[in-house]
């Protein structure tokens, strides 16, 4: 499947110097805004690849002016997603919007920098597995062929040929009360601005149109839904959604086209598990499209799933450290459900599709405190609950958690000072040990735990308050930074005084917090062959 999810982590793998084959049933590639909302936690995602493109062409949400029954006179004007700011420790905390077909785009130019490009219409048939390896059966043009290979990952979707092949469940249930029909539309209106608009009520009739010039100058993202219309029908015929859309704005109406659409329904449902042997699924699940959850959590679960590949692909891990991707991803994804179930409710029940959202959808407080691979020696882990898709709370950091960011580091050592960003550090084809000490001295023997890993995929980097000297200095650590304005001692709550170690994993998460060499063997253990 070669939608973000597939691109994601065919990205993530050949950033990690695996060599992929990225194919897709399609003889096309896809067109439509689709799932447009990219969380914070994303873009990070993003960021970490290099990907930069996805938050500085990505759109803020505009506002969404809604309106008095039959009448182009605004009831209120409201805010998809609460107002925020970005911050030294969230850099990309305004949620973007921006078309599957855009992302597509992005993501495939970037797959080509590694010459490597998606095989369109080429479908997986079937595949076998041993202890070895996957066969696969592909058919391109009619032609049947036979491909070794040592993992596949499924991102075809819900109704793809890896999850039924695999016998995977689809867990959750389908509300057929709740459908709506979305696509891309070109219209002008008398009176109609590039503001998100809002008609009618939810649950009997109604319409959203978010302007999108991805589209076209005139282009839409449109979104028809309530009981009074028949959706079904009307998602058969260009000239349905004309009258349909014509019958809910009061006011002239010039129609272009229907570029694209589609119907569905709110299916609430997640795999059982995220994969068996050798083959695995990302984007396990099909969701209502209130909490804009489903495209940005597949992501993630590719992004989680490659690394530990690559590891093991590598020769690095045993292939034990797979088993943790379902561990991780199927408590965060049964959670996201919850949340996504609780908002459609109420939107459901007001009438209004913006109610019930908070920055929980952001997706920060997304961690994995409870993995048997994390260790946080300042922790008690006993009988706490998972609360794995939780609230962003800064005042507290464990191991698990997101890492956050911190500019304006200073880079001792170089003849040159140099500035950099503690997410500039973090790459998804390495761990990053990032030891917090008052001073260099003090971090010495911890770096000399390091000696035992291989720098390609472990690096390090001492943090120093503020007062510390920024002087060159021979060091074993890749880097020496100098937090000059206390962003990063702020973020990660160390005190000036304190020496503290933090591993980054390469997905972003905290993976340990530990107080010196002994805590980076103990979970380096877990994570490397003879470690």
């Amino acid at each position: 499947g070669a939608g973000p999810v597939g691109l994601v982590a065919a990205l993530t793998l050949l950033q990690n110097d695996i060599s992929v084959r990225i194919i897709d049933k399609d003889p096309h590639h896809r067109i439509g805004q689709r799932g447009a909302g990219i969380w914070p936690r994303s873009l990070e995602l993003y960021n970490f690849l290099d990907i930069t493109e996805v938050n500085s062409l990505g759109r803020p949400a505009p506002l969404i002016r809604s309106y008095k029954p039959g009448t182009l006179e605004p009831l209120k004007v409201s805010s998809m997603v609460p107002p925020v700011k970005d911050t030294p420790a969230i850099p990309f905390h305004t949620p973007k919007l921006m078309g599957q077909q855009l992302l597509d785009v992005i993501l495939r130019r970037h797959l080509e920098k590694f010459s490597c490009s998606v095989e369109m219409g080429t479908e997986l048939r079937s595949f076998e597995q041993s202890d070895e390896g996957v066969t696969a059966t592909l058919i391109k043009n009619g032609i049947a062929e036979t491909f070794d290979t040592k993992w596949v990952i499924g991102a075809d979707g819900a109704k793809g040929v890896v999850r039924k092949q695999l016998g995977l469940t689809f867990l959750g249930e389908t509300r057929d009360d709740t459908r709506i029909v979305t696509g891309d539309i070109r219209l002008k209106g008398v009176g109609l601005d590039r503001h998100w608009h809002r008609f009618g009520h939810l649950s009997t009739r109604g319409l959203s149109l978010r302007p999108t010039d991805e589209v076209g100058e005139d282009g839409w993202q449109f979104f028809l839904y309530g009981n009074e219309l028949d959706l079904t029908k009307i998602v058969e015929s260009e000239e349905l959604v004309f009258e349909a859309i014509a019958a809910i704005i009061p006011t002239e109406i010039t129609f272009s086209k229907v570029v694209w659409m589609s119907d569905f329904r709110a299916n609430i449902r997640m795999v059982n598990k995220f994969g068996e042997g050798r083959v695995f699924v990302a984007g396990g699940i099909i969701h209502s499209p209130t909490g804009g959850q489903g495209l940005n959590s597949g992501v993630q679960d590719a992004f989680n799933l490659a690394w530990k590949l690559a590891l093991v692909q590598k020769g690095f891990a045993d292939k034990s450290l797979l088993e943790t991707y379902n561990a991780e991803r199927l408590p965060v994804i049964s959670e996201m459900l919850g949340v996504t179930t609780s908002i459609l409710d109420k939107a459901t029940s007001s009438g209004d599709p913006s109610s019930g959202r908070s920055p929980i959808l952001f997706m920060l407080g997304i961690n994995c405190r409870f993995s048997t691979i994390v260790l946080d020696e300042f922790v008690n882990p006993e009988g706490k609950p998972i609360n794995a898709y939780g609230v962003l709370d800064e005042g507290c950091l464990e191991g698990g958690d997101r890492a956050p960011d911190a500019p304006n580091m200073l880079q001792a050592g170089n003849a040159e000072p140099d500035v950099t960003t503690l997410f500039g550090l973090y790459r998804p084809w390495h761990h990053t040990v990032l030891v917090f000490a008052p001073s260099l001295a003090g971090a010495i023997p911890i770096l000399g735990a390091l000696g035992a890993y291989d720098k390609s995929v472990v690096r390090s980097a001492v943090v120093l308050p503020s007062s510390a000297s920024v002087t060159p200095v021979a060091s074993p650590a890749d880097r020496v930074l100098v937090d000059r304005e206390g962003y990063a001692y702020s973020a990660y709550l160390v005190e000036a005084s304190q020496t503290k170690v933090f591993v980054i994993r390469p997905d972003g998460v905290i993976g340990a917090i530990v107080q010196g060499a002994e805590g980076i063997k103990k979970y380096f253990s877990n994570i490397f062959l003879d470690a």
